[in-house]
């Protein structure tokens, strides 16, 4: 680094990582400082053209309120699809009926869904091509080293480049090098599941429904997308997703089948099925000397409730406004008073959040019968208490607690 410092690029921020939360945050920075405010993404998936990412995600009211705010949901809000109500059932795969146990209205507000399913590549996309319109530089390359200087962080590419930067984020997921460089450890667990994932097209429309059926290797989740497909979560213990996923495509469509069942019609598998290790995993901190870790960096939880792409998105809202309040006062943007804000903004929500999928998981992933007795009665329960079935789609769309302006659809 020591021969590379002459040579160093000037830069505001630099983010490691253009997934959702980089290249929002990227966005949602160079949009509300605009120039001479640097701001540079750094990863080597940026050399391809467009994104190839088969997933599709659950964006949730106050993250829609985010991209709306960044002027991005704007390009991609025909291609999402809304979710206008969702069926929770509980039971064992061999039941014949699985009876409808709790179900939620699917709008926050009048004419504005909890959420909506939308396909990763079309959001990554459209979030890039923001990025370049609005300036910031997107670099193909890795971040390799860092190096801190008392003003600056010097950030080491892999072509050989230096940025001179204020502030590094770390955006760089679950294996964050960044986080590991830093010498910030993770505490957690795995839970010995797998999320196998893909799309299927099917027979009948879904009406914008989506299904949560709770089994006891872990929840199956049918989430609709545009047209006559939905986007498959299905969780089974490690052991058993390897042997689902090294079968052949006419058994797998038959164990797809079974636990899906027949209320959509003839089933289609498309595209590539992937599966994905399970795990409740945060960091000691979300800051260091100049350095900040958001999304999966930060924090992973289990897909149970479907909010570890939001609470990314929270991360990038809370540091946004945190950077962009302290730029307009004239402070050091990667400075100590700026990044303990942020911290503070997001711990308890993190905490909260990855505590009660935990417990969710542990309630319902399990072959006690006791327990899927009484967890029923307590779906059933709330399935009477329209109040509480409101506080808990308030929680689920993101409008709890100490909201940031972002996820407020307010600008920076």
């Amino acid at each position: 680094m020591q021969n590379g410092r002459a040579a160093a690029q000037p830069c505001d921020v630099v983010i490691g990582g253009a997934g959702f939360a980089g290249l929002a945050l990227a966005v949602a920075l160079r949009q509300a400082l605009g120039d001479p405010f640097a701001v540079t993404v750094v990863d080597p998936t940026l050399a391809q053209a467009r994104s190839t990412d088969p997933r599709a995600s659950a964006i949730a009211a106050a993250a829609r309120r985010l991209f709306e705010a960044i002027e991005v949901w704007q390009s991609v809000e025909k291609e999402a699809q809304p979710i206008l109500d969702m069926e929770v059932t509980d039971s064992k795969l061999e039941h014949a009926v699985r009876p409808t146990l709790l179900t939620f209205a699917g709008e926050v507000e009048e004419g504005e869904p909890f959420a909506h399913m939308i396909e990763n590549r079309l959001l990554i996309d459209a979030l890039t091509a923001r990025a370049r319109a609005l300036g910031v530089v997107l670099r193909a390359e890795a971040v390799v080293g860092f190096d801190l200087r008392r003003q600056a962080i010097d950030v080491e590419c892999s072509h050989g480049s230096v940025l001179s930067a204020r502030l590094l984020v770390g955006a760089d997921g679950a294996r964050s090098q960044i986080r590991e460089q830093a010498g910030i450890a993770v505490r957690g667990w795995s839970y010995g599941q797998t999320a196998i994932v893909c799309t299927v097209a099917h027979e009948r429309d879904h009406h914008g429904r989506a299904v949560e059926h709770f089994l006891p290797a872990g929840p199956f989740a049918i989430l609709p997308l545009t047209g006559r497909r939905a986007s498959i979560v299905w969780t089974e213990d490690r052991t058993e997703s390897e042997r689902i996923m090294a079968l052949p495509e006419a058994e797998f469509h038959a164990e797809l089948e079974k636990r899906f069942g027949l209320h959509l019609g003839a089933l289609e598998i498309i595209g590539p099925r992937r599966a994905f290790p399970l795990g409740l995993f945060t960091a000691r901190r979300f800051i260091g000397d100049r350095l900040a870790l958001i999304g999966d960096a930060a924090h992973i939880i289990h897909p149970i409730a479907g909010q570890g792409l939001n609470l990314g998105l929270r991360d990038v809202a809370a540091l946004a406004e945190a950077i962009v309040d302290a730029a307009r006062l004239g402070l050091d943007v990667g400075g100590y008073p700026v990044l303990e804000r942020y911290q503070r903004w997001r711990r308890f929500d993190t905490m909260t959040m990855g505590l009660a999928t935990d417990g969710l998981n542990r309630l319902f992933s399990n072959q006690s019968d006791l327990l899927r007795v009484a967890r029923d009665l307590g779906l059933a329960l709330v399935d009477r208490m329209p109040a509480l079935k409101r506080l808990f789609i308030r929680e689920a769309a993101g409008f709890t607690g100490e909201t940031p302006k972002l996820l407020r659809g307010e600008a920076l």
